[in-house]
Parts: structure tokens; C-alpha cells; sequence
């Protein structure tokens, strides 16, 4: 298969999407060990910006019998060559089929993944159904901020963890020890035994095992355990989050009612300053990256972040290392921050007022009033920040035609307090549609329809009109599809094969995504949309 590989990749584009023997990638030799290899369901570039999916192969590998190996969806000029010369899906490590691993994990982010994810099974030469899976052939999970519902996904993949990862990894590859090499145990199945044993694991679902509704989800206490990795793999070519991170924070202590990943994520945990330091040090020295990011879901909440902050730039600047914080709350950002920021290279900042006027932010709990968005604009433009983004949803519950305006009375608001600080400032405005989901406040609220979504973003187009503002929108029949699978149960599932089965892949690229497919697939099942 090595040779067939590399007479198709002078054939495609990014063949270093394939290649594998990045710095820091890990090679470690397959016999007498536990085969896992993990993914993310969409491109090379999507799929190596996840953190977690970088945490979960260091974890792995620290393990004398577990190998860990990755693989990404192959894009349409690959898959067509793969098909083309028969070539299944493989590792990037070893350039070893996927079907020859023991466990198969997905890390499943975004709704609009789902069709890469039946297409890798199909494109492994697995069978789509979990049901028709047999002894001998790998146990697929999926993680993620998707399995917060995973009833859409329920009949493809043989297991879901629910929750932090970090841990629950390790015991699930424990318990598949017992069940080696998979043959029939007492006159039962290998398979159905370890499907079962892995129902009992805490914060492992497996559909006709146990119930979803009984599976209390997995928390690491904390995340200064955790073994992050200090030399990440360093890719080929620039991916989306081209840059080092340091996890400053798990959770939210805001308590925005739109929000699944701070509904979910409780309680509130912070990593120590000094090992944000450490991390940080280490990550700069074994990457070569010229941006390091503090992520979390509000890393400007850390009661410590100052003093990491200021540690690393101190350490970074002479190296032209610029620190980055993308998550940073406009009510929490002042200029001698946004000047730190901006120490090495210009830089932009993102503030998320998501309602224009103060009474629907009150109503969805978005502590921000006026006066601190526009403080913080002054803030970030005077302190050197020239590009701003900005996040307003529209749909969101009791939304009036009042609050639609304030969006755009907001951004004319917001455009000059820039320019009155720094000339050079320009915003961007994007505009995505409220989804509810699983574990929200909002979880039972309705979703406005496909009509009503594009009427809205119709009024922003002709009424938000300046040269420094650029208006960006989300997909509406994207958003629509999201909806369908964030609240979906089984029968979603249905419609996802029917998507797949049409030819719908990369959903996520406007480039790929197909209405017309989607639209067969929905009809086909529901009047939903």
C-alpha cells in the first residue's frame, strides 16, 4: 500500500496533509500493543488546530502498550485517488490501514461533520452501522462537545464518552485488554462482552447498553494533572490555529443561557500561573510557532492571568513570540492589556456583545452593558489593536425587531469609538443564528425558520453599510442542518444516512456544502425544515 500512496500524493493537492513525520509526532512500533488511532472528521488543517486531540495522543503514547496514530478526512481530490487505486483510509504515522486498529476515536466538535465521519468509516472498509460491526473489526467512540446529544449518531458509533477525556481514555483502553484478540468468551461475543463492559466505565454511553439519560458525565477535578503536551506535533503547513496553546481554564463563571460549552463545563477549574509559565516556556522552545494563545472558553475570568500574561511576555517578546488571549471579555479588557497584547506584532480582539440592545443581553444573561462594550473598544484600538471582531446572534428568544436594529446601531456605535483611537480600525460584524442546545437554559426554546433567518440577515445587509465594517454571515440552511442534530434524537440519524447516501460531504465548506442534498435528505424524513 506504501507504494500506491506515494505515486497519488504528487497527484493531489497538500500532499503534506498525508505525508505524516512532522517534528514531534510520535513512531512507535504496533506489536503486542493496543492500536488506537484518533481523528477529527474533517481536513488536515481543521483537524491538527484540536487541542484535545493533541492531548489525547501525548496521554496515549505515554504508554508502553498502547500506540496512538492519527488520520484526518482526505479531501475530495485524495478520496477520489484513494478510490481510484483502492487505497483505504490510513494513519498518518505508519500509513496503516484504520480498519487494522483495535479502537477508532473521533473527536466530534460540530454538527456539520457528520457526513466526513460515515464517510471515514466507509472509506476505512468498515461497515456503517454499528450493528453490523463484527468480532475482530474496531470499536468506534466519539467524544466531543457533539455527544452532549448523541442520539443522531447513536446507530454509527459503538460508544460515546461524555465529558473531559483525559482519563476515561486510559480505562477504556484497560478494559479492552480483557477482551483480546476478540474471539467468543462462554459462548457470547468478544464484542458484545467489551460494548457492555464499557457501559459500565463512568462517562462512557453505549447505545442498547445503557441509557444516555443515566451516564453522569466525566469531569477532571484538576487540570493541573493533566499531561499536556509540552512538544506538540508541529505540522507541514499552516493549519487554522496556526500556533502553541496553553489550556488556562476549563468552564465559565458566566452563565450566558445560550451557552452549551459553559453549561456543561462545571465547575470552574484554573491552572496555576506558574504552570501556565512552564507550559508556555516549554511550548515556545519545542514548536518553533510565533504566536502562543491562552484559550479558554473566557481566559480573561482567570483571577491569575495577569501575571502569567506578563511572566510570558517577558520571556516570549525577545524572541518574537507574540502572546495571544482569544477569548478575552469586553468587560474584563483594559488598555495596558491590549498594549501587552500587541508587544510584538498588531494584533486583533474579539468581543461577543451577542445581542444588540441591552434588554435581550440582560434576558439571555450576557452580562455586558453598553458602556463596557464601548470601553473596551477604546481599550484595544488605543492600546494598538487595529482589527476587531465582533459576535452578534440573531433568532435568539423574545428577539424583537428593536433588537435587530440595535445590532446595527451598536456597530456604527463601536466603528467610531475605534476610529477615534486608532484610524486604522476596521470591524468585522459576524452574524450566526441561535441553535438551542442540549443542557441549555435555552435547550427547549424554538429555533426560528429558514424564511425568517434569511429575512434577518437580509435587513442587516441593507442597512449595516460602512467602509470599515464588514459584515459576515453563517449559512442559514447550515445553521438550520446544526439545529436538527444538536436536538434530533435517532430518527436524525436517518437523515444523515439519507445526506450521506446523496453525496454530501465537507459540510462545514461553502465550497462542498450542497441545499439541494440536504433539502432531499430532510424531506425525505421530517417536515422539520
Amino acid at each position: 500500500m506504501r507504494d500506491q500512496i506515494e505515486k497519488i500524493l504528487p497527484l493531489v493537492s497538500k500532499p503534506a496533509r498525508y505525508i505524516g513525520n512532522e517534528l514531534n509526532s510520535i513512531h512507535k512500533p504496533h506489536e503486542d500493543k493496543i492500536r488506537i488511532a484518533l481523528s477529527y472528521p474533517d481536513n488536515y488543517e481543521i483537524g491538527m488546530s484540536n487541542l484535545g486531540l493533541q492531548i489525547l495522543y501525548h496521554i496515549l503514547n505515554q504508554k508502553a502498550d498502547i500506540v496512538a496514530e492519527r488520520f484526518y478526512a482526505p479531501w475530495p481530490d485524495m478520496e477520489d485517488k484513494m478510490k481510484a487505486s483502492g487505497i483505504p483510509l490510513f494513519s498518518l504515522e505508519s500509513w496503516t490501514p484504520v480498519k487494522d486498529f483495535d479502537i477508532i476515536g473521533f473527536s466530534v466538535q460540530n454538527e456539520l461533520t457528520y457526513t466526513n465521519l460515515l464517510n471515514m468509516i466507509a472509506l476505512a472498509g468498515l461497515p456503517l452501522m454499528s450493528k453490523d460491526r463484527k468480532d475482530g473489526q474496531p470499536i468506534i467512540i466519539a467524544g466531543g462537545a457533539c455527544t452532549n446529544n448523541p442520539e443522531p449518531l447513536a446507530d454509527f458509533v459503538d460508544a460515546f464518552v461524555v465529558g473531559d477525556g483525559e482519563e476515561v481514555i486510559l480505562e477504556i483502553a484497560d478494559t479492552y485488554k480483557r477482551y483480546i484478540p476478540g474471539k467468543p468468551v462462554d459462548g457470547a461475543h468478544a464484542r458484545h462482552l467489551l460494548l457492555s463492559a464499557l457501559s459500565n466505565i463512568p462517562g462512557v454511553y453505549v447505545p442498547g447498553h445503557n441509557k444516555f439519560n443515566n451516564v453522569k458525565r466525566r469531569i477532571v477535578d484538576d487540570i493541573n494533572t493533566i499531561d499536556y503536551p509540552a512538544a506538540p506535533i508541529v505540522p507541514f503547513i499552516e493549519i487554522i490555529h496556526d500556533r502553541a496553546m496553553v489550556e488556562i481554564m476549563r468552564g465559565c463563571p458566566r452563565r450566558c443561557k445560550f451557552c452549551q460549552a459553559g453549561a456543561v463545563n462545571k465547575p470552574v477549574r484554573l491552572m496555576k500561573p506558574e504552570r501556565i509559565v512552564e507550559l508556555g516556556k516549554k511550548l515556545a522552545a519545542n514548536t518553533g510557532f510565533e504566536e502562543l494563545s491562552l484559550v479558554s472558553l473566557s481566559s480573561s475570568d482567570h483571577p491569575k492571568l495577569g501575571q502569567a500574561a506578563e511572566e510570558l511576555i517577558k520571556a516570549l517578546s525577545p524572541k518574537r513570540i507574540s502572546l495571544s488571549l482569544p477569548s478575552l471579555r469586553a468587560d474584563t479588557l483594559d488598555e495596558n492589556t491590549a498594549r501587552q497584547m500587541t508587544a510584538v506584532r498588531s494584533s486583533g480582539f474579539t468581543i461577543a456583545p451577542e445581542a444588540g440592545t441591552q434588554r435581550l443581553r440582560d434576558h439571555i444573561c450576557k452580562d455586558l452593558t453598553e458602556e463596557k462594550i464601548l470601553g473596551s473598544i477604546r481599550s484595544a484600538a488605543a492600546g494598538g489593536a487595529n482589527r476587531i471582531k465582533l459576535y452578534f446572534m440573531i433568532g435568539l428568544p423574545t428577539e424583537t425587531q428593536d433588537d435587530l436594529e440595535g445590532i446595527v446601531d451598536l456597530a456604527y456605535k463601536i466603528i467610531k469609538e475605534a476610529k477615534s483611537s486608532n484610524p486604522r480600525s476596521k470591524i468585522t460584524v459576524n452574524v450566526s443564528t441561535f441553535i438551542p442546545k442540549k443542557g441549555t437554559a435555552f435547550e427547549n426554546e424554538k429555533m426560528i425558520s429558514l424564511k425568517e433567518t434569511l429575512q434577518k440577515q437580509q435587513f442587516l445587509k441593507d442597512t449595516l453599510k460602512h467602509r470599515s465594517i464588514d459584515l459576515k454571515w453563517h449559512d442559514p440552511m447550515m445553521s438550520q442542518i446544526e439545529g436538527v442534530f444538536a436536538t434530533g434524537g435517532k430518527e436524525a440519524g436517518k437523515i444523515l444516512l439519507r445526506a450521506y447516501e446523496l453525496g454530501c460531504r465537507f459540510d462545514n465548506w461553502s465550497e462542498y456544502f450542497n441545499r439541494e442534498k440536504w433539502e432531499t435528505a430532510i424531506a425525505t424524513h421530517t417536515d422539520k425544515i
